[in-house]
């Protein structure tokens, strides 16, 4: 089971900033995958997006095409244009071997309200072109469970 993990504002977009967390997509093919989600925290997640050069993104959002549904209701997608970002990454991940990159992105999005407390089925579809990707995630949103050692006064 993984945790949302909150995300600094504005990294999605300068003018659609999420302040929350972020679930992702694949790598192209299909996941299903559990995750807790603090209450009241918004969340956002790609169904369809690229890094790449700004100009790769005009063939690739011709292309794009996505769904997303939250307990069997449609969710719209927001379009992400040629955007200059900055990637942070850890060591060993898929995209690049720096732990910091300047890069474009764009794509399909979608951003959420924080979710009412208890399980909800998310699902996510997207494709450009031969690339494809879709995801299955059961969010429980919950209150978050405390972790670490409470040490008693001396």
């Amino acid at each position: 089971m993984h945790r949302l993990a909150r995300a600094p504002p504005g990294r999605l977009h300068r003018s659609r900033a999420v302040a929350g967390g972020e679930l992702a997509g694949t790598t192209g093919g299909t996941a299903r995958r559990s995750c807790t989600v603090p209450v009241g925290v918004p969340i956002a997640f790609p169904l369809v997006n690229l890094f790449g050069q700004a100009s790769d993104c005009y063939g690739f959002m011709d292309a794009a095409k996505s769904s997303a549904t939250l307990d069997g209701d449609s969710l719209t997608p927001e379009t992400l244009d040629a955007t200059p970002i900055r990637m942070y990454a850890v060591p060993g991940n898929p995209f690049t071997s720096k732990t910091q990159a300047n890069t474009w992105s764009c794509g399909l999005w979608v951003r959420l309200d924080p979710l009412t407390p208890g399980s909800h089925e998310l699902t996510l579809r997207g494709e450009s072109g031969a690339f494809s990707t879709r995801v299955d995630y059961r969010l429980d949103v919950a209150d978050p469970t405390p972790t670490g050692t409470l040490t008693p006064d001396p």
